[in-house]
């Protein structure tokens, strides 16, 4: 599992003494905490995904509030943190793949309109967590089913 990866890289980064590393990671696992903690539930990786996702959208939007009020050593800090957050994402899924999935899902349903954009997209995000800016999906499948 997601976790125990991370937590076996906790433990990896305090022997090696990699300071900037082991931040990140335990900001990582207080998250993971904090949401099991507070939801009684032990995590899956979709959940893991899904809290990853969310703290590298944090730091996406840091870094371009840093970066506009001239804070650039700010900014880089939040780049290398993006950075170590990544590695533990899925690799992305192209524009095509996206599109077929959306149009596979879409199929699947037998989505007549915009009334089935909910049906839709909660076919899709387990699908693409962590893996798409669903974002972006929930517009292209907006655009689908109204045109």
């Amino acid at each position: 599992m997601l976790k125990e990866q991370i937590l076996d890289d906790v433990k990896a980064a305090m022997k090696a003494k990699e300071k900037a590393l082991l931040g990140t990671l335990r900001l990582i696992t207080a998250a993971i905490k904090q949401r099991e903690v507070d939801e009684r539930i032990e995590l899956d990786d979709t959940q893991v995904l899904a809290i990853l996702d969310k703290m590298i959208k944090q730091r996406r939007d840091s870094v371009s509030q840093y970066e506009n009020a001239d804070r650039q050593e700010l900014a880089d800090q939040e780049k290398r943190e993006i950075a170590i957050i990544e590695t533990y994402m899925p690799a992305g899924l192209s524009d095509e793949e996206v599109a077929a999935m959306i149009d596979s899902a879409i199929s699947e349903i037998d989505a007549k309109g915009m009334q089935d954009m909910g049906k839709v997209m909660g076919l899709l995000k387990p699908q693409m967590q962590g893996r798409a800016d669903m974002s972006k999906v929930s517009g292209l499948v907006r655009q689908k089913l109204a045109g």
